[in-house]
């Protein structure tokens, strides 16, 4: 019996593809016998449903307070080239802060007051660094031996040993020694931990690829004074809102003004040994030995006399006083990459970044006698201040800082496939301020869909399993070359926004890939084929087919976008081609990357995108 009889509805073109019978030990064309559950016959079937799919162009997406944030170049070889850059604000990490021991008032009074210690302490910068850590594989060493997989020998075993040296990775840990490199262990002024290690680096792209560390690259960086200001709350909304700022929101050349610095850079996965000032207060212990290490990024220098003259210089003033007293003062830095040979682009977080401004000041040593000044001596001693650009505290994020995209025009092909409005053939999406697909289930008239969900509630079917599957289109990316496929689709319900993955059910594979873990019935992740390239993306939404049939929810439309961690699941706002606003997720502005997918057309046979439910039908 087909499937419209049973459904006792007329044939609906273009509504139902195929039915097929399944077992779940045959092929899935395979007719199963009845079963019996008690006492019951059943059946387990398989039935393909339409899917219909619209391609929509954004002009903007709000990028102001993201959780990662884009620096750099990415030439896509379907939708061309995007430049990103940032502004940010810079945080003071206290308000009125005294650089020194003493405040500047102190300072100022020296000679009137009867503390022999205070003395005017004539702070002077040596010098500023500006450091953005690079993203790293937050799993990446599988054994817990110490050793990033990437560069682990076996990164099974924590026995191992990867440096040949006869000690195990586990044991060089252990004793603080590089299991990198042979001979590191020493008993003469070793100090454990001392050296720099390498990390797994993660999300950043070179000229269509991911970076590794077999990779030489660098860029070229430039950081300049913002002179834009920027406002925390919408005056609008009566100051009730945040302010939102947007991907076309251009800085520069009109609203930046001193470069503090412009130069070469070269991306690398060692970690930096930064030496430390020996403190001659601890005699027993030589500082200048130890070093701070800081996990690899961006650390370049800044200009150090913009720092004494507007930060340091300005202890006790009211540029100082407050931290809107500081946005309108130093309104922030301006963030951007030219191509030296290779482009670059990088995802970063913002709330990890800093500036640190280094400086000594005069201080007065009594050598431990407050009442005999004859050998009071003055003494240099060192100390630091930090910026910050974006901060977070139990969930509240703090600070200013948006993401700018420069985008070039996508080729005619997309531009006008991008304006049709009907069942798209092919599905464009691109990250960024690109596209996303809006995606209708079982039929585009709603009536219609409605008819065949209530024939699914009469016939009782009990969900099993319910897919999207959609191909990659490679007749339009095979030509093109190597092309940086994404590797997870971002599914949602476009009536409330919220993922089709339940996060309180779908529980992560810890072993899987990092990145990839998350969710991981849910799925959504790219299938390869034995050439590494992309075949399909299967999206379960079985949860969200039964909330339809059992829980009377609507069928309403879906959206489709990419992502580069699934755990982002915050809404920003967006400009459409067509002029209105819309809530999209906000991992679509957190990716670079495109890819085009074969749509719901009749042309695709067997690749077109269709929905999938596995169900069992008692009889």
């Amino acid at each position: 019996m087909s499937f419209f009889k049973r459904f006792n509805l007329p044939v609906l073109t273009g509504i139902l593809l195929v039915v097929a019978f399944v077992s779940c030990d045959e092929d899935l064309t395979t007719t199963i016998g009845a079963e019996v559950i008690g006492g019951e016959p059943f059946k387990t079937d398989k039935a393909v449903f339409d899917v219909f799919a619209y391609n929509s162009k954004i002009d903007a997406v709000r990028t102001n307070q993201l959780p990662i944030y884009q620096l750099g170049v990415y030439n896509d070889p379907i939708y061309g080239r995007t430049e990103a850059n940032i502004t940010t604000q810079l945080l003071l990490s206290s308000v009125r802060p005294n650089f020194g021991a003493f405040s500047q008032e102190d300072e100022d009074n020296w000679d009137n007051d009867n503390n022999i210690s205070t003395i005017p302490e004539v702070e002077t910068v040596d010098s500023v660094y500006l450091y953005i850590p690079y993203l790293k594989n937050p799993r990446g060493d599988r054994d817990g031996d110490g050793v990033a997989d990437e560069f682990d020998i076996d990164p099974e075993d924590a026995n191992s040993d990867t440096d040949g040296d006869g000690f195990t990775d586990n044991e060089e840990r252990a004793n603080g020694t590089n299991p990198l490199v042979e001979d590191s262990i020493t008993d003469d002024g070793f100090i454990a931990n001392n050296f720099a290690k390498e990390v797994d680096i993660d999300s950043i792209y070179v000229n269509n690829e991911i970076f590794t560390n077999t990779i030489e690259t660098s860029f070229r960086l430039k950081v300049e004074r913002s002179t834009f200001f920027l406002r925390d709350l919408d005056p609008d909304t009566n100051f009730q809102e945040a302010q939102e700022y947007y991907s076309t929101q251009q800085f520069s050349p009109d609203f930046v003004s001193d470069v503090l610095f412009e130069g070469d850079y070269s991306i690398s996965n060692s970690q930096f040994l930064l030496e430390q000032n020996d403190d001659t207060s601890t005699l027993d212990i030589d500082e200048s030995l130890q070093r701070t290490i800081l996990d690899p990024g961006i650390r370049v220098p800044l200009d150090i006399a913009f720092f004494q003259e507007n930060i340091i210089n300005k202890e006790g003033s009211t540029e100082l006083l407050s931290q809107g007293n500081f946005n309108d003062f130093v309104r922030g830095i301006h963030l951007s990459t030219s191509v030296i040979s290779d482009e670059v682009m990088m995802l970063l977080d913002m709330k990890d970044a800093a500036i640190t401004i280094y400086y000594h000041y005069d201080s007065v040593d009594t050598n431990n006698t407050q009442s005999d000044t004859s050998d009071d001596e003055i003494v240099s001693r060192n100390a630091q201040f930090v910026l910050t650009s974006l901060r977070e505290q139990n969930g509240f994020v703090s600070g200013n800082a948006i993401n700018t995209f420069n985008d070039e025009i996508y080729p005619a092909t997309i531009g006008n496939a991008l304006v049709t409005g009907g069942n798209a053939p092919k599905l464009y999406l691109k990250g960024g301020s690109g596209t996303f697909t809006e995606i209708k289930l079982f039929a585009e008239d709603d009536a219609e869909g409605q008819a065949l969900i209530d024939q699914i509630k009469a016939n009782n079917w009990i969900i099993n399993e319910a897919n999207l599957v959609f191909y990659v289109d490679r007749e339009t990316l095979d030509p093109e070359g190597d092309v940086l496929e994404p590797t997870r689709l971002y599914l949602f319900n476009t009536d409330d926004n919220l993922p089709l993955f339940n996060r309180n059910t779908d529980v992560s594979n810890e072993t899987a890939i990092p990145l990839l873990s998350a969710f991981p019935n849910y799925d959504g992740i790219i299938d390869r084929s034995s050439d590494g390239k992309g075949e399909k993306y299967t999206v379960r939404i079985t949860e969200h087919i039964n909330n339809i049939l059992i829980r009377d929810l609507n069928n309403s439309p879906l959206g489709l976008t990419l992502t580069p961690d699934i755990e982002f699941i915050g809404i920003n706002e967006a400009m459409m081609a067509d002029g209105n606003k819309t809530d999209i997720p906000v991992a679509q502005s957190l990716n670079p990357l495109g890819t085009v997918l074969l749509g719901g057309v009749p042309e695709h046979g067997d690749k077109k995108l269709k929905l999938e439910i596995f169900y069992t039908e008692a009889n």
